[in-house]
């Protein structure tokens, strides 16, 4: 193997002498002596070679590393620095839309602030109104009551003759079905408002108002006993004149009577305008609603 340059540049050369030919061969023992030193010599020689090569490859090393790492520092130390100019220019972003933001919550916070308090406010001008509107509701309706105590609704006569809803016709109709002593005195006499039935369809009812309330209430008292009265070859009812509300109302309460017809011991009627009076072992309650009066009567009858 040659010998390499060491660190300085200067080369490594054995220090070996080379033999003389006039020098005179040694005893065998003089060269056992001679191989040991050069094989000394030969060991150091390579500890120094390797030790020249490490420091030369550790330096090689360390000036490329050296190098690269300035390299790759400035490079990163260039990225960096736009990372944080473009981190700074979006933080100055985001503060000012956090500021915007601030802003307009604020003003979201004042509006919906006022926007509450008209809400309450309103909130109890419906309630008033709503309950003002209910009252003024029931006393129309009971206005309108009020104004048909004196009406009659005739049901069952025909329409074959156009003067069967005046009022001479029904004043005779009346006479005649409730065996009365004289005709009853009407102010009017008409048919309710709908268009004329086809022929099998039944007769629109004739509402009628009486000039006198007792006549009234005794017809309407013979009705109830009677039912269904025939008179001049057709049958007819006659029913009080109730509103439609009432009527709705009163109506509401078809099935709770069906159910007291077929409990013994208990008497029940009907009031104005929609409540219901029930009188069971001499206990009297009256029922404005019909989910209370089932109630009840589910009660009296275990």
């Amino acid at each position: 193997m040659p010998p390499k340059p060491t660190k300085g540049g200067s080369s490594i050369r054995p220090h070996l002498r080379p033999a003389s030919p006039n020098e005179p061969l040694t005893h065998p023992k003089s060269g056992t002596a001679a191989q040991a030193a050069t094989s000394s010599d030969v060991g150091a020689l390579k500890a120094e070679l390797l030790s020249a090569l490490h420091e030369d490859f550790a330096a090689t090393l360390k000036t490329e590393f050296q190098a690269i790492l300035g390299e790759s520092l400035s490079s990163i130390k260039s990225e960096l620095l736009s990372f944080k100019k473009e981190l700074s220019s979006g933080l100055s972003a985001m503060q000012e839309s956090f500021t915007g933001l601030k802003v307009t919550v604020a003003e979201m916070e004042r509006s919906l602030s006022t926007c509450t308090d008209d809400i309450v406010s309103l909130q109890r001008k419906v309630e008033h109104l709503t309950k003002a509107v209910a009252k003024l509701e029931n006393k129309c309706d009971d206005l309108e009551s009020r104004s048909r105590r004196q009406n009659i609704r005739i049901v069952g006569v025909p329409e074959d003759d156009p003067l069967s809803a005046s009022t001479a016709a029904i004043s005779r109709l009346l006479k005649e079905a409730f065996d009365l002593a004289e005709e009853p005195l009407l102010d009017r006499a008409h048919r309710t408002l709908a268009p004329k039935p086809k022929t099998g369809e039944r007769p629109h009812p004739i509402v009628a108002r009486l000039h006198y309330y007792t006549d009234c209430v005794k017809i309407l008292s013979r009705a109830r006993e009677l039912q269904r009265i025939k008179v001049n070859n057709m049958t007819i009812s006659v029913f009080p004149d109730y509103t439609a509300k009432t009527a709705r109302a009163r109506a509401a309460f078809a099935d709770c009577r069906r159910q007291l017809r077929g409990i013994e011991g208990v008497r029940f009627g009907l009031l104005h305008p929609a409540r219901l009076r029930i009188t069971h072992d001499g206990v009297t309650r009256d029922f404005t609603s019909p989910e209370e009066a089932n109630t009840y009567i589910k009660m009296i009858t275990k």
